[in-house]
């Protein structure tokens, strides 16, 4: 299961990560959130060498959801080498979550 990241951990975690990474912004009331968490989990598992996943809370980290321009969740978005390289807001399919990162792999 992906871990919780916050402020405080997420230059080391994202931004410094020496493979791309997922980030999925998300809230704990919101139902496709806890469907997208299932989806994630699979791409993680299937990709565990590949790729880091990581999960923000936009009711604890705001600013962090500010400085992404996360207007709704679930939002995921793909850091490659410190830069974001792609981004998918909604209930996606799992194919269309790894479009997000294939190509830097």
């Amino acid at each position: 299961m992906a871990l919780r990241i916050n402020a405080e951990n997420f230059e080391e975690k994202v931004l410094k990560a020496d493979k791309p990474v997922l980030v999925d912004f998300y809230s704990d009331t919101c139902i496709p959130c806890k469907q997208m968490a299932g989806i994630l989990g699979d791409i993680e598992d299937e990709h565990e060498d590949t790729v880091y996943i990581y999960k923000v809370n936009v009711n604890y980290d705001k600013a962090l959801a500010e400085q992404y321009k996360v207007m709704s969740v679930p939002t995921v978005i793909c850091f490659v080498n410190g830069e974001q390289k792609g981004k998918v807001v909604g209930l996606k399919e799992q194919e269309e979550v790894e479009a997000l990162f294939e190509e830097f792999i």
